[in-house]
C-alpha cells in the first residue's frame, strides 16, 4: 500500500502556525519526556520528539517561562510521524495561555 504524504491535501488547520524553536516537556500515559516546539498556533502545536504517542491520546505540553516556571497546555495528539514528532490540538486555552503563545512568537521572530 502506498503511503500518503501527510502534508498533501487541504489545509486542516484553522489557525495560522508560527515557526518557533522552544525546548519543552510533554507527558502522556507513557510518562514525561523532553521535546521541542517547532511551530505553534492558538489551536495547537507540533512537537519534535521521538517518544511514543497514539493519535487521539491526551497529552500535556509544558512550556517554560523566563522565571523557571512552566505553563501546562492540555490537548490531544492530532497526528504523529514516528521518530520525528506529533501534532497537538489544544483543548480550549485561556487568555493568559494565548498571551504566552503570542510572546513566544514575538521572541522567535526577534531572534
Amino acid at each position: 500500500m502506498a503511503s500518503q504524504d501527510r502534508r498533501s491535501g487541504l489545509e486542516r488547520r484553522g489557525s495560522k502556525r508560527y515557526l518557533v524553536i522552544v525546548d519543552i516537556e510533554w507527558e502522556t500515559t507513557y510518562g514525561r519526556q523532553a521535546g521541542a516546539l517547532s511551530d505553534v498556533s492558538v489551536g495547537g502545536c507540533f512537537v519534535l520528539s521521538s517518544g511514543e504517542v497514539d493519535d487521539g491520546e491526551p497529552v500535556r505540553v509544558f512550556i517554560p517561562l523566563a522565571d523557571g516556571m512552566k505553563v501546562q497546555f492540555n490537548g490531544k495528539i492530532a497526528n504523529h510521524v514516528v521518530e520525528i514528532g506529533f501534532g497537538v490540538r489544544f483543548d480550549p486555552i485561556s487568555a493568559d495561555q494565548r498571551d504566552l503563545l503570542a510572546n513566544l512568537v514575538r521572541a522567535s521572530e526577534a531572534s
